[in-house]
């Protein structure tokens, strides 16, 4: 199955270099590159493409203010944060608004695929690389946040780290030997503990923390 991406960066030589990447496949076809924000709803619209490759920062309309102006309207588009080296608060304000993963541009066309597969499908996709760098980033952790993290189980830990990795329920279930109502009760307890409502949010969570 055909996997219409949309392609958004400011920098020619990084969109030259992905299209070229991605036509190596079979799956993935760029339906459009924009230069920077402005022309994505339309692009939406007229194209409905499957997922979007988003850089953070562009001139006129950057990443951040598109992620809103979808929010805005009701958009629901799967979103892949394209990222450098020191965006870490832009990466989590991204994820934030609604980002369904994010990569450093200098990665394989391997994890490249593998990334664009996995938030096409509806998964969430966190690139270890990047979840250490922000870790770095963040010196200080709040006193309450340390507190909710220590009512974690290492059981309940452990499945949130699948969580990030895009983990499925069902894919859990697999990997630490339970039933797939147990991986849901688990899911449920840590969405509690850390109050919040979904995956998405928990896993922000763990990073801003240094939980996984």
């Amino acid at each position: 199955m055909s996997i219409k991406l949309l392609l958004v960066d400011d920098q020619n030589l990084v969109r030259m270099g992905i299209c070229s990447l991605l036509q190596l496949t079979k799956h993935i076809n760029v339906v459009e590159q924009l230069d920077d924000g402005t022309g994505v709803l339309k692009a939406i619209e007229r194209l409905q493409p499957d997922i979007m490759l988003l850089d953070i920062r562009m001139p006129r309309m950057d990443g951040l203010a598109v992620l809103s102006a979808l929010k805005k309207n009701n958009i629901i588009l799967p979103t892949l944060i394209l990222t450098t080296f020191d965006e870490h608060e832009l990466v989590l304000n991204c994820m934030k608004l609604g980002a369904n993963g994010y990569l450093r541009k200098d990665v394989t066309l391997e994890i490249l695929v593998n990334a664009i597969d996995a938030v096409a499908a509806g998964e969430m996709w966190i690139q270890p690389a990047v979840t250490n760098q922000i870790m770095e980033h963040k010196s200080v952790i709040k006193s309450e946040e340390n507190q909710i993290i220590e009512r974690l189980s290492a059981n309940e830990v452990q499945v949130l780290r699948l969580i990030a990795a895009g983990y499925s329920n069902n894919e859990i279930a697999q990997a630490i030997h339970r039933s797939v109502g147990t991986v849901r009760n688990v899911v449920s307890f840590i969405l509690a503990k850390l109050h919040v409502r979904d995956r998405t949010r928990a896993v922000l969570k763990a990073i801003e923390n240094g939980l996984i």
